[in-house]
């Protein structure tokens, strides 16, 4: 299966340059390319390609603010002429960073590495299907200021509503999106997702413990200690998907 990528660069000549690099790699696909982060993400969302290269700085809108935008993050490779932004492009934790102008060997280092993390997903589930529900196999770009990360799903276990926010509840960070609970759970997979509440969507996966509550609710804790209460109404609904 060759792997499809699609080039997001606001330079016509750089573009050309990493193409040319890339022909060294015939199971890389270069499917299409973009100019800006608005050509970028409309050519993404129509062509769900497995990979991007991302230029970091780009006239109005970044690389950041492009991953921002997106539904669901495929694999990214920045490309950057910017030494901190690669810094920065680690807490996101991208796949890799490149340094332009690009050089082979460290283009080859970060195509085997796609190429692991390819193996990997296919490996295990992969349900890369375009809208579709979001997979716990999926990964999310998640910004809060100045602070990025991509996430698999499978790695967040709890979704709070804030007002017109949502919390995002993995490893120790909590940060805040920009999507309603009722928007994510449209989305979610629910045989993982689980509405508990008004309030808290939790990846059932993440359950330590389940305890009645009053009025015939249930109090669940997640591996993480948080401790969320089960409405009466969904009670049934949990009790049924658990087999409890």
């Amino acid at each position: 299966m060759p792997i499809k990528a699609i080039i997001v660069d606001d330079e016509r000549l750089a573009r050309n340059e990493l193409k040319k690099l890339l022909q060294e790699y015939p199971d890389i696909q270069i499917i299409d390319e973009a100019a800006n982060v608005d050509e970028g993400i409309e050519k993404i969302e129509s062509q769900n390609p497995d990979l991007i290269f991302l230029d970091i700085q780009m006239p109005g809108k970044t690389g950041f603010d492009l991953l921002n935008e997106l539904e669901k993050a495929p694999h990214v490779i920045f490309t950057t002429a910017y030494d901190e932004y690669a810094l920065k492009a680690f807490e996101v934790n991208a796949l890799d960073y490149l340094l332009k102008p690009v050089e082979p060997k460290r283009l080859a280092d970060a195509v085997h590495k796609l190429q692991y993390e390819i193996s990997k997903e296919n490996a295990g589930i992969n349900g890369m299907v375009n809208r579709g529900p979001l997979t716990d196999a999926d990964q999310v770009f998640v910004k809060d200021g100045e602070r990025c990360w991509f996430v698999k799903l499978a790695e967040i276990r709890l979704f709070e509503s804030v007002g017109n926010y949502a919390k995002v509840f993995f490893g120790t960070n909590k940060p805040l999106i920009l999507k309603s609970l009722n928007a994510l759970e449209e989305r979610l997979d629910d045989r993982v997702f689980f509405r508990a509440n008004r309030k808290h969507i939790i990846n059932l996966r993440w359950i330590e413990k389940i305890e009645p509550y009053f009025n015939g609710g249930l109090l669940v804790e997640l591996k993480g200690g948080e401790k969320i209460e089960v409405s009466r109404r969904q009670t049934v609904k949990f009790k049924e998907m658990m087999s409890l």
